[in-house]
């Protein structure tokens, strides 16, 4: 009876306990670079940066467009002697809608450098990818080139979730959200945000499931805007999220990995033209 009490006792007194979801690395690179650039600097360049391009008019383009992603200039991933404007450029050749670029410090060396060079050479908006949970970062990749700015609903609270989708609107950026699960959808939109980049990959087992997707995006307003963000290794890839209604898709090691990046990235701005890609409403 008394170890019974004991028990409870002890279950009521423990503290709770909150995880932080964010990385601790993360924190630790953002603070080292806010300790080099403090923060009313960069908002300051933020603030005096060219202004930002259309994403959701590229988005919104006819068919299903294809969102290629650029990776640091250091990563392992994309070898020896990468240059970001060359594939950036070839991106755009062969018909990439926007480009995506890896814009986390701490994972990608030399991420942040490639964003600004790949800009500075293609007239399509340009995609911050990485995880964001402070308004430092969203002005720091607005001063890198940033047009468009992903946020990742499961690490973020409400409050922090819409007040990084207004700032990064606030610098004429579109912000969209990173959603995994119908509850994570109905956060972004209960949050303002009208993009969402639906990521159908399993945490657990790093796979994709398409039929996620369509799960997903089933009910959403009319307005929404809905962009496939993992599994694509080929045009029936593209074909199948497009015929659930995907606006566009981001790809990543199907053409950077591809023995022929231009060659396979053609393929599938090419299937994303096909008749049973339906033409995109106005919105």
């Amino acid at each position: 009876m008394s170890h019974v009490r004991c028990e409870a006792e002890e279950a009521i007194v423990r503290p709770l306990v909150v995880v932080d979801p964010i990385p601790a690395l993360a924190r630790r690179h953002l603070s080292l670079r806010e300790a080099r650039l403090p923060f009313p600097e960069i908002k300051a360049r933020s603030r005096d940066a060219a202004p930002a391009r259309d994403a959701v008019a590229a988005l919104l383009r006819d068919g299903c467009g294809v969102i290629p992603e650029l990776r640091g200039l250091a990563c392992s991933a994309a070898g020896k002697g990468y240059d970001p404007q060359r594939a950036a450029r070839a991106y755009e050749e062969e018909g990439a809608h926007l480009i995506a670029c890896r814009a986390e410090p701490q994972r990608f060396l030399g991420a942040l450098a490639a964003m600004v060079q790949a800009r500075a050479v293609v007239s399509v908006p340009v995609m911050a990818c990485g995880l964001f949970f402070d308004p430092y970062q969203i002005h720091e990749v607005r001063v890198f080139g940033a047009d468009l700015v992903s946020l990742r609903v499961h690490y973020l609270d409400q409050y922090r979730l819409a007040a990084l989708a207004d700032r990064a609107e606030s610098l004429g950026m579109t912000a969209l959200a990173e959603v995994r699960t119908p509850e994570e959808a109905g956060r972004a939109l209960d949050a303002g945000l009208r993009v969402l980049g639906i990521n159908t990959r399993d945490r657990a087992t790093g796979t994709a499931n398409a039929e996620l997707f369509a799960e997903i995006t089933t009910g959403l307003p009319e307005s929404t805007i809905c962009v496939g963000m993992a599994g694509v290794k080929d045009p029936s890839d593209l074909l199948a999220y497009a015929a659930n209604g995907a606006d566009a898709v981001v790809v990543g090691s199907a053409v950077r990995c591809s023995f022929d990046p231009s060659a396979s990235l053609r393929a599938l701005t090419a299937a994303g033209q096909h008749p049973a890609c339906a033409a995109r409403r106005s919105r």
